[in-house]
C-alpha cells in the first residue's frame, strides 16, 4: 500500500495499461485505505516543538571544525554599525563604542549587508507523501527551511517566508532579527499541508508581493506543470532575482517500493490505481528521471540553480547548496 503525488498517478495508470493485468486484488485489501501519516503525531511533537534548536544544532554542527568563525569573515571590509537587539550574536559587539556611549552596537561588514532571501515552501497535499522513512516530505521541507533561515539570520541576511499550495497561504515579510526568526519558525511549526498544487499561480502572486530584489529559494517536489513554473520564475529573473530550486524527493518516489500489489493514491484528489510495481518499475524510473532532468534543463537554460535533495540526507545538501549559491552571488 502506498500514497503518491497527483502527477504520478496518471503516469502509473498509463504504465499499468501497457503491462499484463495483475491478478484480482483481495477484497479486504481493496477495502483498506492507505495510512495517511499526520504531519505531527505525539512522537513528532517534541521534535517540532524545538525546531529552532534543531536548526541551530544542524547549522553549528555542520560548521564545527571547518572555520574559526562560521558566520562572519574576519578579513572583510567594515561597512557600518547596527544597534544590538536582544538575542543576536554578541561576537561583533564593539566594546569601544559601548565605552563611549554606553549603548550596544554590532559591527557590520560588506559581506553581510542587506541581502534579502525569500524562502518559498510548498505546503500542498502532495508534500504529505511518506515512503519507508519516518517523516513526510513536508516535515523534511520545513526543517530545511528552518535550517536555512537560521543560517541566513546568523550571516546577517534578511529572510522572508512564504507557504503556498494552489495560492499563497502565508507570507512573512523579510526580517533579520532573532525575534523575526522565532516568528518564522513558529509559522513553519504551525503549517499543515493541504489542497492542490499550483506553483505557477502561487509564484505569480509572490511576484506582486515581494517588493525588494533578492534571492528566491523554492523548496518543493516540483511535481506539476513545470511550464507554468518557469513562466513564473522568468518574471523574477527579469527583475534580477537570483533563483535556487531545492527539489525534495522521498527515495520511494524515485524507486517504487518493493511489494506484490500496491494501491497508489493521488494525495490531492483521492484518485487511485492498483498495480504490480515490479511490472512497471523500469518505465516508472525512467519517467521520474525525465521529470528531474526536465526541471534541471529548464533551470540551466535560465541561469537558475537546481539541486535534488532526498529525504535521507537533506540538511547537509541544503546547507551546502545555499552556501555555494550565496557565495557565487557575493562575488
Amino acid at each position: 500500500m502506498a500514497a503518491t503525488d497527483s502527477s504520478l498517478v496518471s503516469k502509473l495508470k498509463t504504465l499499468a495499461s501497457k503491462s499484463v493485468k495483475p491478478p484480482p486484488v483481495p477484497a479486504h485489501l481493496l477495502a483498506a485505505k492507505p495510512p495517511m501519516p499526520a504531519l505531527l503525531n505525539l512522537q513528532e511533537a517534541d521534535r517540532f516543538r524545538n525546531l529552532l534548536l534543531f536548526a541551530k544544532s544542524k547549522v553549528e554542527g555542520y560548521f564545527s571544525g571547518r572555520h574559526k568563525s562560521p558566520y562572519y569573515g574576519s578579513n572583510v571590509e567594515f561597512a557600518d554599525y547596527k544597534e544590538y537587539v536582544s538575542g543576536e550574536d554578541i561576537a561583533n559587539l564593539d566594546w569601544r563604542v559601548y565605552g563611549r556611549t554606553r549603548k550596544l552596537f554590532l559591527r557590520k561588514y560588506e559581506e553581510e549587508t542587506d541581502m534579502v532571501a525569500y524562502l518559498v515552501v510548498d505546503a500542498s497535499a502532495s508534500m504529505q507523501f511518506r515512503g519507508s522513512g519516518v517523516e513526510t516530505k513536508f516535515q523534511q521541507a520545513i526543517k530545511i527551511a528552518a535550517v536555512l533561515a537560521y543560517l541566513m539570520v546568523r550571516q546577517g541576511d534578511k529572510v522572508s517566508l512564504t507557504l503556498f499550495a494552489h495560492k499563497v497561504v502565508k507570507f512573512l515579510p523579510p526580517g533579520g532579527t532573532m525575534s523575526h526568526l522565532y516568528n518564522l519558525v513558529s509559522d513553519l511549526e504551525m503549517a499543515r499541508p493541504s489542497s492542490k498544487t499550483s506553483i505557477g499561480n502561487a509564484l505569480m502572486e509572490c511576484a506582486s508581493i515581494f517588493k525588494k530584489r533578492g534571492c528566491l529559494i523554492i523548496i518543493s517536489d516540483f511535481l506539476g506543470n513545470d511550464e507554468s513554473l518557469f513562466d513564473a520564475i522568468s518574471r523574477f529573473i527579469h527583475r534580477k532575482y537570483k533563483v535556487l530550486l531545492l527539489q525534495v524527493f522521498d527515495p520511494d518516489e524515485l524507486e517504487l517500493p518493493s511489494t506484490d500489489i500496491a494501491r497508489f493514491v493521488d494525495m490531492e484528489t483521492g484518485e487511485h490505481v492498483e498495480v504490480e510495481p515490479d511490472e512497471i518499475r523500469r518505465e516508472y524510473r525512467e519517467a521520474m528521471q525525465g521529470v528531474v532532468a526536465r526541471i534541471g534543463e529548464n533551470a540551466s537554460r535560465r541561469g537558475v540553480e537546481h539541486f535534488v535533495i532526498q529525504t535521507a540526507n537533506t540538511y547537509l545538501q541544503a546547507i551546502e547548496a545555499w552556501l555555494g549559491f550565496r557565495g557565487r552571488i557575493r562575488k
